[in-house]
């Protein structure tokens, strides 16, 4: 929002304004508690979880850059930062990115939800694109997780017909 002029397009998979002045779902606070509860997280056997596609040495390319538990601190951090209140750091921040793209995005927006995303799935996506001026429907990808982007080929596909 404050160098529009360097975007003309935008691309939306599976996330949300983290603005604080709507409640957190069920999904996102059960994964929070889980990554809390879980310091060595394995984020391959995550991926794997969420995306029964991926051949094992797929998953375990996710877990290359998280030899140990050392290396995982950003992985354990960024579930607490999303902000719960009005008043968390990054909150009015969000608030505002909200608001400018309701009333001042002029880019083309693609948004693609997988619908099968316990956190921030199709109800979550829907408010999202409600947010965002003049976003078409959804490309919806109906046995996608969470990380959509382990259905990269079909997004992609559909995603460059727009943008």
């Amino acid at each position: 929002m404050e160098a529009p002029e360097r975007y003309a397009g935008l691309l939306i998979m599976n996330t949300a304004f983290a603005t604080g002045d709507l409640p957190l779902g069920q999904g996102f606070l059960d994964w929070r508690a889980y990554s809390n509860k879980n310091p060595d997280m394995a984020v391959g056997k995550l991926l794997a979880r969420s995306c029964p596609h991926l051949t094992a040495a797929e998953a375990a390319a996710y877990d290359a850059p998280y030899p140990d538990a050392s290396f995982k601190g950003g992985v354990r951090r960024f579930p607490n930062l999303v902000p719960e209140r009005p008043n968390a750091e990054g909150a009015a921040l969000s608030r505002r990115a909200r608001d400018w793209f309701r009333t001042q995005w002029q880019g083309r927006s693609f948004m693609a939800v997988g619908m099968k995303d316990p956190v921030l799935g199709p109800t979550v996506m829907r408010y999202v694109r409600d947010q965002i001026r003049d976003c078409p429907p959804p490309f919806e990808v109906e046995n996608g997780g969470h990380f959509l982007q382990e259905w990269g080929d079909a997004v992609a596909r559909a995603a460059l017909a727009v943008l």
